[in-house]
């Protein structure tokens, strides 16, 4: 029917449930698919490809962000009625509920229904466009509102296979912020199993990178973020990566970035990613891709610092790998690390510059020395390159913050 809305009502024994009934039923732009017992019984309503919306309470045991995006995925958007919307919003909002009504206005929740877009990705109604219900202003149904905007600087750190040094570098420019006294976090972020923790010593088995997805999908990220965090000095915390390599599959889309959207809040955050951003090829599945967190590690960023190695064979994959990025990432802020550069190979900086010169006239190309003593230091003692002593590679990261706070970044 069209102009028609088909509701999915779940069932939680409050006191507004038969209110709500009576004017979903009675409103003739909605229509009432079914009362369901539960969040299990909500999703198998959902996959029948019917409903349009669902009703739930704001606090249903079981809803978190997984369900919310579940529900999204097959066309159906959430109204959430809350007895105190104002209480209920911030987790609401982090779950991904963004249409909130009081539970003692629900003789208007058809309205509201009626009125929502029928395309689940048109944006939501505004402010106004709901308030509209409600000449008087009352903001008790308006969506829950976003979180204050982001204070610190997101640094993803990436480069092709072949290890070219992407956590070395990762490690080193967390270590070096901290060492500015700045608050940051270091987060492992490689789907295919990253060695942040191995580096620094970190031996327990838990993965802040899981707890803090975890927190996510439950909506209460913002006030556990800090347990799940592992803390290394006064300035530099790390979320540790995944145990094994087949745990990818825990990460759904869109996790990473509410996790460093959160972490940003704090300070600065060093992403450590994977190699690849090939899109997965094979059987469609309900489940990730693999490749997607390293490629939305790179989106997120405010700015991607990609690594290669000095010799010809690094260089063929990082210029391989600058053309990769643009096709995988919309407008991309790139600052080229040229890594293990050293006297035996015969080539000067300026030779390096001109050799990439074709895929980016104006590429910032930052060196790094090969110091190969210095790394081997700090993976013997499990720590920072900066807790190690200074050395020339520790004055090479510190040049490249130093030219990450000053110069521009090419596009």
């Amino acid at each position: 029917m069209a102009g028609v809305s088909v509701v999915l009502l779940v069932s939680s024994g409050a006191a507004w449930e038969s209110r709500a009934l009576t004017t979903l039923t009675e409103h003739p732009a909605t229509v009432l698919l079914k009362r369901c017992v539960d969040v299990a019984d909500l999703m198998a309503a959902a996959r029948t490809g019917q409903a349009d919306v669902a009703v739930v309470a704001a606090d249903l045991p079981g809803l978190d962000h997984g369900v919310v995006d579940d529900l999204l995925q097959h066309g159906v958007r959430v109204v959430g009625v809350a007895a105190d919307p104002e209480l209920a919003r911030p987790r609401a909002s982090r779950i991904g509920v963004v249409t909130l009504l009081a539970a003692d206005r629900v003789a208007e929740l058809a309205d509201l229904v009626a009125g929502l877009p029928a395309d689940p990705s048109h944006p939501v109604p505004s402010y106004d466009a709901l308030a509209a219900l409600d000449p008087s202003g009352d903001a008790s149904h308006r969506p829950a509102g976003p979180v204050d905007g982001p204070a610190g600087r997101v640094l993803a750190v990436w480069g092709a296979g072949g290890a070219p040094g992407r956590t070395t570098l990762a490690t080193g420019l967390a270590g070096e912020l901290a060492r500015r006294g700045l608050t940051t976090l270091l987060v492992d972020a490689d789907p295919h199993g990253g060695a942040v923790a191995q580096q620094l010593g970190v031996l327990d088995e838990v993965s802040g990178l899981l707890s803090a997805a975890r927190l996510v999908g439950a909506g209460t990220l913002d006030e556990r973020f800090v347990t799940v965090q592992r803390r290394l000095s006064d300035h530099l915390r790390v979320l540790t990566g995944l145990p094994r390599p087949d745990r990818w599959v825990e990460l759904r889309p869109g996790t990473l970035t509410a996790i460093v959207e959160r972490a940003r809040q704090d300070g600065q955050v060093v992403l450590d990613t994977g190699f690849s951003l090939e899109p997965d090829v094979g059987e469609v599945t309900a489940r990730p891709e693999r490749n997607g967190l390293t490629r939305e590690a790179l989106e997120v960023a405010d700015e991607v610092v990609l690594v290669g190695s000095a010799d010809p064979v690094g260089l063929a994959r990082l210029a391989r790998a600058l053309t990769e990025l643009h096709e995988h990432v919309p407008d991309p802020r790139v600052r080229v690390v040229v890594n293990r550069m050293r006297p035996s190979l015969g080539w000067r900086e300026a030779d390096v510059v001109t050799m990439l010169a074709g895929f980016g006239p104006h590429l910032d190309v930052h060196f790094l020395p090969d110091d190969q003593a210095a790394v081997d230091r700090a993976l013997v003692a499990g720590r920072l390159l900066v807790e190690s002593g200074e050395c020339a590679l520790t004055r090479g990261v510190a040049r490249l913050l130093d030219a990450m706070a000053g110069v521009p970044v090419r596009r």
